[in-house]
């Protein structure tokens, strides 16, 4: 016997979702069974998602390799906390 879940999420969400189980060759409903089964099985929730980072954090990244390649906006090697604090305080 089936029955109906009601479940409230973004509207993109949704549609983003219907648009990659429609890609995949599946209705959503298929997915959404495959994880409830996995769910109860397990009994455990697995997120699996690929690092993403942010638009802001990939330019932060991309400066950043930037200034190692060029040497800038490094700091130096301290051997002791005697120079560390020296090198603040200059």
């Amino acid at each position: 016997m089936k029955t109906i879940i009601n479940v409230k999420t973004e509207k993109d969400l949704k549609e983003q979702a219907v648009s990659t189980a429609r890609d995949m060759g599946i209705p959503l409903s298929t997915a959404i069974n495959v994880f409830l089964r996995q769910f109860v099985a397990d009994r455990r929730i697995v997120l699996d998602a690929p690092l993403k980072p942010s638009k802001r954090l990939e330019k932060m990244l991309r400066q950043a390799e930037r200034d190692l390649k060029t040497g800038r906006n490094l700091s130096p090697i301290f051997h002791s906390v005697k120079e560390l604090m020296a090198d603040l305080y200059d």
